[in-house]
């Protein structure tokens, strides 16, 4: 059992529905598998879980716990600041790949 320490600028969604419900309604939660520390309080982008920016989010709650089937799980609740714009995205976007998502040497 150990934590995670998650980069502070990546919040990536796995679930295409949870980043439906941030962008629509200006509130998200998603769930990690792993105990992981969030930046609480801080401002992150956010990337689709095909690794591309689209926005600003605020992470407000990171709740780490062992659920009923007995995994470890972290819950993020965060809120919308604002979505990218396309050169903002674009850029991002690289950079992101080349810092987080890229092959590993």
């Amino acid at each position: 059992m150990g934590m995670n320490l998650e980069f502070n600028s990546v919040c990536k969604f796995k679930s295409d529905q949870e980043l439906y419900e941030l962008l629509e309604y200006g509130r998200g939660k998603m769930m990690k598998s792993g105990f992981r520390v969030f930046p609480t309080g801080q401002k992150v982008i956010a990337y689709t879980p095909q690794n591309k920016a689209i926005a600003i989010v605020k992470i407000v709650a990171s709740i780490a716990e062992i659920n009923f089937q007995g995994e470890e799980v972290t819950q993020v609740e965060m809120v919308l600041i604002r979505r990218l714009t396309d050169e903002e995205a674009r850029v991002q976007t690289e950079l992101a790949q080349e810092m987080f998502f890229g092959e590993q040497q």
